[in-house]
């Protein structure tokens, strides 16, 4: 059974910002043993550099962009929810932050690749 309100674009990008906060959350521990292995072993960063390379990673990568673009277009999404008196157009700014993430994270993957 779906319900009404879960079709609604502000629902789905309400999702979308919630999912991203926490895939980037599990990412950020990843994140720091890695800058943490430019500063203890050296031949393991190489390592990883290397392994970084490969395409499989360079399109996690751009997952992680797009990610990144969403959450931080979504949560000025909220924020324009909050402070600014509600209209129709606030669907509008839904998609387009949506839209705008994916535009962020296609334009890092041109540049990857």
């Amino acid at each position: 059974m779906i319900r009404p309100h879960r079709s609604h674009p502000l629902w789905i990008a309400f999702i979308l910002h919630r999912i991203s906060g926490v895939v980037l959350a599990l990412f950020l521990p990843i994140h720091f043993y890695v800058l943490s292995l430019a500063l203890t072993d050296p031949t393991a960063l190489d390592g990883f550099l290397r392994f970084s390379d490969l395409f499989v990673v360079k399109i996690l990568e751009t997952v992680l962009v797009l990610l990144l673009a969403v959450h931080l277009f979504g949560g000025l999404r909220l924020m324009a929810m909050e402070l600014l008196p509600w209209t129709n157009w606030q669907k509008s700014l839904a998609a387009s932050s949506i839209a705008l993430g994916s535009a962020v994270a296609c334009l890092f993957f041109l540049k990857v690749v």
